[in-house]
């Protein structure tokens, strides 16, 4: 069972598609919030969820302060699951905003208009290097100067190539899952 893990929405439980996902686990999760409430990163942020599945990241954002979440799942089963969870999130976090975008997330990244100071990106583990490298390239001009790209990525496909515009902050392995931290270069 996947849950929002602390926050408004805290201990809420949420669904999750039953194929074609693989959500962060609760430990994983725990961690990563720790973080970013610790470096005050997350009150007030509009936050980007790619490769959504249930929401969870985004949904735990919003729980937790972010004054929006745009949640991007390709996947017409797991959008509506997404838009499911969306919907009980929002009735716990009264004036929180959820957006669940059923679309590709290059396709979502090549027309959005938004700027955003937190980013999940989630991919499907089998995603290619290349691909992951040229969704990365699309997402640098949505952020804002200061905003932290969160990577998840099972340990074994290493360090993601990094597209011009980004650097890497730092990274924590989990066992099979990294998450590689990124920020956009300040011109």
């Amino acid at each position: 069972m996947t849950r929002i893990i602390a926050g408004a929405a805290g201990s809420l439980a949420l669904a999750v598609p039953d194929a074609g996902t693989r959500p962060t686990s609760d430990r994983v999760r725990e961690s990563l919030f720790g973080a970013l409430e610790s470096a005050d990163r997350l009150h007030g942020a509009a936050v980007l969820d790619l490769y959504a599945g249930s929401g969870a990241l985004g949904l735990e954002a919003l729980s937790r302060g972010a004054a929006s979440a745009d949640l991007v799942e390709k996947s017409p089963r797991a959008a509506s699951v997404t838009e499911r969870n969306a919907r009980t999130v929002a009735r716990a976090v009264p004036g929180a905003v959820g957006r669940v975008h059923r679309a590709a997330v290059d396709a979502y990244l090549r027309s959005a208009t938004t700027a955003f100071d937190l980013v999940f990106v989630d991919p499907p583990y089998d995603l290619d290097e290349t691909s992951l490298t040229e969704t990365l390239a699309l997402l640098t001009p949505r952020l804002h100067e200061e905003a932290v790209v969160v990577v998840e990525r099972a340990t074994r496909s290493g360090e993601p190539r990094l597209p011009t515009g980004l650097v890497l902050d730092r990274a924590k392995k989990y066992g099979d899952t990294t998450l590689w931290w990124l920020t956009p270069i300040a011109e």
